[in-house]
């Protein structure tokens, strides 16, 4: 393996996180190789993608360092200033507001499709070659570097190999690397609705026994909504009709927002809990969906995968040339393995204690809610956390 003929990074995997990862490794002058089965989606205003995420402060701050996010924001994001968390077991509502932390916002709600439509034209304008439609038929390493066969017939030779091919990463499988979690038995109901009130640039969530409900405020007034319910229930409501849909909504909401309207098709995807039993295997390092995979209810699944690609950013800049290293590569996956695994186990604790409803859950959760809202340093801990600051 010539250093003349291989790269310095092959990505497999062109989604959020593996398009971030290729574009941030090549804003740092690496040759990099980025492999994906399918070519993006065309995206556009008048058909919004169902999927949205809410991006944390600090992977705003990532997206723009790598030249990325100033396209996403005039192409269409929308920050939410407010959070506001309540449980329809009782207590306080929980509030987290950006003028009390003394931010503008507290983050951004961005769709899937506009963060990989905009990322994967960054990752072209950056040089990275990109093999698309390709997928990874073997892989091999030694110490030295690895090697990938694809089935369009390329072999590419690199340094080392990303994967952040997905919650069933081929190459994970690959490599014989096994994961640990369970399913939730539930499923996360998506769409767009219209609401009767302004939802005031907030992002609610009101915790119910059958699993969370969050309303996020879009740029033209609507919001997403991720309606976590069991399997039985969210066959049963996607079939409803967009009237019997909306009134079952706005009263699951309390009527926080007043009578809720569908603007648009409704899709649901499975909850579970995966995480890898290991990050890294020699020059394979694993990224995103591919290591760790967790209950929506934070909103941090796309934030930990751009976590894990903040960190080996880092690593290339403060170890150079060497960066790729065993032992270095061994203390990027140690870390990053440590702090997904806390927060995945934190948000399968939540969702143990508020998806229930007996009664001494119940109570709990209720004084748990009060005692955190009558306390402004939790809280303020709390979001600080979530944002990664």
């Amino acid at each position: 393996m010539s250093r003349r003929t291989r790269s310095d990074a092959v990505v497999v995997g062109g989604g959020v996180v593996g398009a971030a990862c290729a574009l941030a490794l090549a804003r740092e002058g690496l040759r990099v190789e980025l492999v994906e089965a399918a070519p993006a989606r065309p995206w556009s205003p008048e058909q919004p993608d169902l999927r949205v995420f809410a991006l944390a402060a600090d992977n705003v701050a990532l997206l723009d360092s790598i030249g990325a996010w100033q396209a996403i924001r005039a192409a269409r994001a929308h920050p939410y200033r407010r959070m506001r968390v309540w449980d329809a077991g009782g207590g306080e509502e929980l509030v987290f507001d950006g003028d009390a932390f003394g931010r503008e916002s507290l983050g951004w709600i961005v769709e899937n499709g506009l963060l990989v439509n905009q990322l994967r034209a960054a990752v072209a304008a950056a040089g990275v070659e990109l093999h698309c439609p390709a997928r990874v038929l073997a892989f091999e390493q030694d110490k030295d570097g690895a090697r990938l066969e694809l089935d369009d017939g390329r072999q590419l030779a690199t340094r080392v190999v990303i994967a952040a091919d997905g919650a069933e990463s081929s190459l994970r499988r690959m490599a014989g690397i096994g994961t640990r979690g369970r399913d939730y038995a539930q499923r996360g109901v998506v769409g767009y609705v219209d609401t009767g009130l302004a939802h005031e640039d907030t992002a609610w969530q009101r915790f119910l026994p059958g699993g969370p409900l969050a309303f996020l405020p879009c740029m033209d007034g609507s919001c997403s909504i991720v309606w976590s319910l069991p399997e039985t229930e969210a066959v049963r409501v996607l079939e409803l009709d967009d009237g019997r849909f909306g009134e079952e909504l706005t009263r699951a909401f309390a009527g926080r927002l007043g009578r809720v309207q569908p603007r648009s098709p409704r899709a649901a995807f499975p909850l579970r809990l995966r995480l890898a039993d290991a990050a890294q295997q020699g020059r394979l390092l694993l990224l995103g969906d591919a290591a760790h995979v967790v209950h929506p209810l934070a909103g941090q699944g796309v934030n930990m995968g751009l976590r894990d690609v903040s960190g080996l950013l880092a690593l290339v800049q403060q170890a150079g040339e060497h960066w790729d290293s065993p032992h270095r590569l061994r203390r990027w996956a140690r870390r990053r393995k440590s702090e997904n695994a806390v927060a995945a186990c934190s948000f399968d604790g939540i969702d143990r204690v508020f998806s229930n409803d007996a009664l001494l859950p119940t109570l709990m959760r209720g004084q748990l809610f009060s005692a955190a809202a009558r306390m402004g340093p939790v809280a303020h801990g709390l979001w600080r956390r979530a944002a990664g600051l």
